[in-house]
């Protein structure tokens, strides 16, 4: 009889901080530094990438133990909140626009005082959800009233320029979803306007940005636990169509920007960059180049300029390739992200993650007080509370929080850090009545800012987008100089 499975070590990790293997700088890549700083009518739903079908017991099967981080705290939603709520509106009503409707409805912390479009249909079904809410045709009314404080960004991707812009100089906070913009020089037109509004919260919609777990996994992924860094692969697949209908043929030409190349970023762009951008963070990189191809396979009969299947395989430093592909054509095995290194590999999907450890791997320490399971011939070793005794200083894993959702967390961190901002501005009276400068540093040095993307993510998300949507849409292999991602 021959010998059985082989077996491999997998680890469950709950503290914020983990000490690579020998903590060693030669098992760390040499990255570049990056700064840190809905079903709608088209069958297209920005949420359905976040969120796929459970893989759970699949992944224990395999051997995989998730990494839950520590609940720093109670779910927000549990704490009554006492304060005035902030007074925001939404500008925008398609598919996500109604999402972040939904995700704001509910929430103390902030009023949907104003909702905005100019497609009477989308107006009206969105005052169905919130009818206390005033309905207005032309965003300008909402930036001219002074009680709105801050105020969402929802409207098709090349649209965005106008409105942000508009809005900064309004004296508004803004949340504009991902991408900024369909061309590069317009994000670059919204980042530097961002920049310059020094007392206003910019905040793009990288949701997974302001995700818990991802905050936790970063340091994990980057403290060495996985050894040398070989590669990622990552993925999209639905199977809908991306297209609108509509009686009224402007209308439905409108509609359906997303199929046309001079208006969108393609899948790549409004879809991939999501994915794009979680690589660049975890891996502290940006990438040197991308090689893209785009086919049309299952929608090849409604005229469509975009395809419904890419894929790229992004150059990172020390010889890294990231592969990513996404397609409206199959929805088999839906999203997730996949980080393979020397000593251990990490998969990370609906927003939770599994850590696959090799069974040559060095010991990382802390493991050996863990509890050890078996799950198919494999040991998986987690951190539970009860289960071992924990070193001094470890944290213990906790369940995950439902309530945890990554719209919620985006929508709950800009909220909380446009309030904080405007109670520090009220506080300080006349001080600053007419010195802009010192009401900026002063409120760099004294304003609290939760994790959150800023003008600058935002802008390099936007560049990689549509970078390789056009390596995709030509075929071919592209430079990513470093001055692409600058902004001056």
């Amino acid at each position: 009889m021959g010998p059985g499975p082989r077996k491999r070590r997998c680890y469950a990790a709950s503290g914020k901080k983990v000490a690579g293997p020998g903590s060693s700088q030669r098992n760390k890549m040499d990255f570049c530094n990056m700064n840190e700083s809905e079903r709608d009518e088209s069958g297209f739903n920005r949420r359905d990438f976040l969120r796929g079908g459970s893989v759970a017991t699949l992944m224990t099967m395999l051997g995989g133990v998730e990494l839950i981080s520590q609940a720093a705290e109670a779910p927000a939603t549990a704490i009554k909140f006492t304060g005035p709520p902030l007074k925001v509106a939404i500008i925008g009503l398609g598919g996500w626009g109604r999402e972040l409707l939904n995700a704001l409805l509910p929430y103390d912390r902030a009023e949907v005082v104003a909702i905005c479009d100019n497609y009477p249909a989308f107006l009206k079904r969105a005052g169905t959800t919130a009818p206390k809410a005033k309905q207005v045709p032309d965003y300008k009314t909402i930036l001219e009233d002074n009680e709105i404080k801050g105020v969402f960004i929802a409207t098709a991707t090349h649209q965005h320029k106008e409105i942000v812009l508009a809005a900064l100089k309004a004296g508004k906070h803004v949340y504009c979803e991902a991408p900024l913009a369909n061309t590069i020089e317009d994000a670059k037109t919204i980042a530097l306007a961002a920049k310059a509004a020094r007392t206003q919260i910019f905040q793009p919609g990288l949701q997974l940005r302001c995700e818990p777990h991802r905050h936790f996994l970063v340091p994990f992924i980057r403290s060495g636990c996985l050894g040398k860094a070989i590669s990622v692969r990552a993925q999209w697949h639905r199977k809908q169509s991306w297209r609108a209908t509509s009686p009224n043929p402007e209308r439905e030409k409108a509609l359906n920007w997303r199929l046309d190349k001079n208006l969108s970023t393609g899948l790549l762009g409004e879809i991939g960059l999501h994915h794009i951008d979680q690589i660049g963070w975890f891996l502290n990189s940006m990438p040197t180049a991308v090689t893209g191809y785009g086919s049309l396979h299952r929608w090849t009969e409604d005229g469509r300029e975009v395809p419904d299947s890419v894929q790229t395989v992004f150059e990172y430093p020390g010889d890294v390739l990231f592969t990513f592909d996404a397609t409206l054509a199959n929805s088999f095995d839906a999203s997730y992200e996949l980080f393979h290194g020397t000593d251990a590999a990490v998969m990370i999907r609906d927003n939770k993650a599994w850590m696959f450890k090799e069974v040559d791997a060095p010991l990382l320490g802390w493991e050996v007080y863990a509890r050890k399971e078996v799950f198919y011939h494999e040991t998986g070793i987690a951190l539970i509370a009860g289960a071992s005794k924990i070193p001094p200083g470890a944290t213990v894993a906790a369940a995950p929080n439902p309530e945890n959702d990554t719209l919620f967390s985006a929508v709950d961190t800009f909220v909380r850090n446009v309030a904080d901002i405007e109670k520090d501005i009220a506080d300080s009276g006349d001080l600053y009545k007419d010195d802009p400068d010192g009401l900026a540093e002063f409120l760099s040095k004294e304003s609290k800012k939760r994790p959150a993307p800023t003008y600058v993510e935002g802008f390099r998300a936007t560049v990689l987008g549509i970078k390789a949507n056009e390596a995709a849409l030509a075929r071919k292999r592209i430079e990513l100089k470093r001055d692409l991602y600058e902004l001056s």
